[in-house]
């Protein structure tokens, strides 16, 4: 399998996987956030439009199970689709370090976003919230992605190969 077809397919299961760890086994925040990872990657590859697009049925899909914050995570996935997008304009290489904390900040921003934009009724400590829990969890899906990338070889180091 070509490493761009391997690519491809990680992309595509990040987001499934995300759902079937999340809703289908029911294991919530003990699961990392491969939406978001997903989402990070795959936008990185295409242009604006339809990174945000991709963002936007992604975030749809998941405020489907949301009761108190419907349309948080589709404002926030479209963002982060665009900003994923940009960031191939501004960030010019695929080295390691850059691909941690590239899912590491992607992650943590759409965190931030998510609490912005969910209201009060869904808020919960700002300081807590922002500075604890997010940069964590942004942590554990950048590890994710990352192990998960260079497992399967979707991720190499040498571009021309």
């Amino acid at each position: 399998m070509s490493p761009t077809r391997l690519y491809r397919t990680i992309l595509i299961a990040l987001p499934l996987l995300h759902f079937l760890l999340h809703v289908g086994f029911g294991i919530g925040r003990g699961a990392p956030d491969l939406l978001a990872v997903g989402l990070l990657l795959l936008a990185r590859e295409l242009r604006m439009g339809p990174a945000a697009g991709v963002g936007f049925v992604l975030g749809l899909l998941e405020d489907s199970f949301s009761l108190l914050a419907f349309g948080a995570n589709t404002l926030t996935c479209t963002l982060l689709g665009i900003v994923g997008s940009r960031s191939r304009e501004l960030f010019v290489g695929e080295t390691l370090l850059f691909l941690i904390s590239y899912l590491f900040f992607g992650t943590w921003l759409r965190s931030v976003l998510h609490w912005v934009l969910a209201g009060e009724e869904v808020r919960r400590d700002a300081g807590v919230t922002l500075l604890v829990h997010a940069p964590v969890d942004a942590a554990y899906a950048a590890g994710v992605g990352v192990a998960l990338l260079l497992a399967t070889g979707a991720w190499r180091r040498d571009p021309s190969s």
